[in-house]
């Protein structure tokens, strides 16, 4: 860790609770998060309010270490999406988990983790943004250890990057990769490979970027499966093939290649795995970031590690805890946590587990039907025992939309015992 890491950690520890953060204590108001942490608060009765997102701090550690393990296995370079968290306390553990970056969505997202110490980021996006461009070529210019990658898919955006660079009398280069699209009706990224050298001549005629490599996601893959996925990858990994014939890396350390989300990280891995030898060395960079909590929902059904069980298993690491505010009839419950506070984009929440007066036991009978703004509409069968008063643990699908919703979250261990918290920056 950096010394400019550490002080800015260290200051989020001294920020101050207050009423800006839902579910902590009311009494720990005007305590530093620091002070707060070390009373070692338990979850369930040390005054925490419902509703309040936990993360496991067992959980978190398991699946930091597996990504970490996997990825040195396959001789994977590993630049995990910080957008899923937007916590620079778990950049840094990732960074230390073996990471060699963070991968980041838009320039917001860079300038948290600039705030932070993060030395390296590749940022998976187009970047035409004259104000954002000014902002990272001061950055680049005032730290030569500051390392970015950034994509470029059309001519002209080269040409508006270039532009940006220039009036901002840019003295480093900025490294782009050409993004391919992972097929027609996808996303982003250049359609086809002659467009993809188009791309890559508007770089080399200017001053102001440095063709570094090809990347692209393929979760954009229509329809996608373990065939098409693979077909896709393949296509990235010849075009850094023909690129490199070409020579359109001549000057470079390394060749960059990059991809990989959540749901076909093994495709990636074994794919790269065939990368021929090129001229120069390959950094071959997945960018998966869903792990670092994993989920309940979306992707424990999609999480590349039930095709390839023997690698180990995720564990989900989020329950969000609600109480039963309303029991309005026997085939109905409400507790007090909706919309504001639990992701429902891909699933509504899973009722887990309940507990009442300090015993925890199965939510057999119970699940969620809807969300309002602030309610989870409950239905329940007749073998559900719940009760007004009731804690119900629910889990959650997708990370990237439940850590958006807090903005300080309790890190608790298996007895309950709250040792961390984790600041937010959406």
């Amino acid at each position: 860790m950096t010394a400019d890491t550490a002080q800015s950690l260290a200051r989020l520890a001294a920020e101050r609770v207050d009423h800006r953060f839902k579910g902590l204590p009311p009494d720990a108001d005007g305590l530093t998060v620091a002070e707060l942490a070390g009373q070692r608060r338990n979850l369930f009765t040390g005054g925490f309010a419902t509703p309040v997102l936990a993360l496991s701090a067992e959980r978190l550690e398991h699946n930091l270490k597996l990504m970490e393990t996997y990825a040195a296995r396959h001789g994977l370079a590993f630049a995990p999406h910080g957008k899923t968290s937007m916590a620079p306390q778990l950049f840094q553990r990732q960074i230390e988990h073996g990471a060699w970056g963070i991968t980041l969505a838009v320039p917001h997202q860079v300038r948290v983790a600039r705030a932070f110490g993060t030395r390296r980021v590749f940022l998976a996006n187009e970047l035409v943004d004259a104000a954002a461009l000014r902002w990272i070529a001061a950055e680049l210019d005032a730290d030569p250890d500051f390392e970015l990658i950034c994509y470029v898919d059309s001519v002209r955006g080269v040409e508006l990057m270039d532009a940006a660079l220039r009036d901002a009398d840019a003295t480093r280069p900025v490294d782009v990769v050409v993004e391919l699209a992972a097929g027609e009706g996808a996303r982003t990224g250049v359609r086809t490979e002659t467009e993809c050298a188009a791309v890559a001549d508007a770089v080399a005629g200017t001053r102001t970027l440095r063709l570094v490599g090809v990347a692209g996601y393929e979760g954009e893959v229509p329809k996608a499966d373990t065939e098409r996925v693979t077909a896709w990858l393949r296509r990235l990994v010849a075009l850094a093939a023909d690129f490199d014939k070409a020579g359109r890396f001549a000057g470079l350390d390394e060749i960059v290649v990059s991809a990989g989300g959540s749901a076909w990280f093994d495709a990636v891995a074994e794919v790269f795995a065939e990368i021929p030898e090129l001229s120069l060395p390959v950094l071959k960079l997945l960018r998966s970031g869903a792990y670092v909590s994993h989920d309940d929902g979306h992707y424990r059904k999609l999480t590349p590690f039930n095709r390839v069980p023997e690698e180990g298993a995720l564990e989900p690491a989020f329950r969000l805890w609600t109480q039963v505010v309303s029991r309005p009839s026997a085939e109905q419950a409400f507790v007090n946590a909706g919309k504001r506070d639990a992701a429902y984009d891909l699933d509504l929440p899973f009722a887990q587990v309940i507990r009442r007066d300090g015993a925890e036991r199965p939510a057999t009978g119970v699940s969620v039907t809807a969300l309002s703004d602030q309610h989870a509409w409950l239905a329940t069968t007749p073998e559900a025992d719940l009760e007004v008063g009731d804690w119900v643990g629910l889990g959650l699908s997708h990370p990237c939309t439940s850590f958006d919703k807090w903005q300080l979250i309790p890190v608790a261990e298996a007895d309950g015992t709250v040792v961390d918290y984790v600041r937010t920056f959406f």
